[in-house]
């Protein structure tokens, strides 16, 4: 039998995900930042802000960004982490991680690029001293084998963060709903030329764990110290947790 997950509200065979998210991407890369700043009213710039400052990171520590895209929040940990540190950055999509190269190259820094799978990470166990991952987890098949991989990878006492959208606070939902599915769509038609890219996005994020389920996925996967932050009402959360 043939086993299946989520893409937004549908059910479909598990081995098609990473091709139709790879579609979704691809269609609206060269817009992606702005629509970024569109959806958010700049308020991502912020959340990632907030995730590098919790990430406790110093200089010359090893941090890799998963499913990193464009490089804006690995372009602040390499801020962070200066010329003695190392920031990989990461993508399984070769459009965003083209992007995000170039970005990187524009603001004068040389960060390694590797395209892979979340599911199977390329590196050594123990390496990093921070692993994150900004709005990309929800899009990988096998989230509790991401997260696996990605506490491999990091040394003894390192961290994980992990910004995504979650649960919006109770009193807003129907105006977040109204605003997901009504409003997203149109915005992306508008400015991406794509207005089912976005409404994937607004269903992908329905069918995502809230911060309880997600904060005891991070548990089962061997993390501890698991705790999160909501930001935005709850529209937003990031979750750290420890390789102890």
């Amino acid at each position: 039998m043939t086993k299946t997950t989520d893409f937004g509200y549908k059910k479909i065979p598990e081995d098609e995900k990473s091709r139709r998210v790879a579609g979704v991407f691809d269609s609206v890369v060269s817009r992606y930042d702005l629509m970024n700043d569109l959806m958010s009213v700049g308020l991502h710039r912020l959340w990632k802000r907030f995730t590098v400052a919790q990430s406790f990171v110093t200089p010359g520590a090893r941090v890799l960004d998963v499913a990193g895209g464009t490089a804006d929040l690995a372009r602040l940990f390499a801020q962070r982490v200066g010329a003695q540190g190392e920031v990989v950055l990461t993508d399984i999509n070769a459009a965003m991680l083209k992007l995000g190269r170039d970005r990187s190259l524009d603001a004068g820094m040389m960060l390694p690029v590797v395209q892979c799978n979340a599911e199977k990470l390329p590196f050594a166990s123990d390496r990093f001293d921070c692993v994150s991952v900004a709005f990309g987890l929800r899009n990988m098949t096998h989230k509790e084998a991401a997260l696996a991989e990605m506490r491999r990878v990091l040394r003894p006492g390192g961290r994980l963060l992990v910004l995504e959208f979650s649960k919006v606070w109770q009193p807003l939902q129907p105006l977040y709903d109204a605003y997901s599915f009504g409003l997203l769509p149109r915005l992306g038609k508008l400015v991406a030329n794509d207005a089912e890219a976005y409404r994937y996005l607004a269903e992908s994020i329905r069918m995502h764990p809230d911060q309880e389920s997600l904060r005891q996925m991070m548990e089962h996967a061997g993390f501890e110290r698991v705790e999160y932050f909501n930001l935005a009402a709850g529209v937003v959360a990031l979750h750290r947790g420890y390789k102890l």
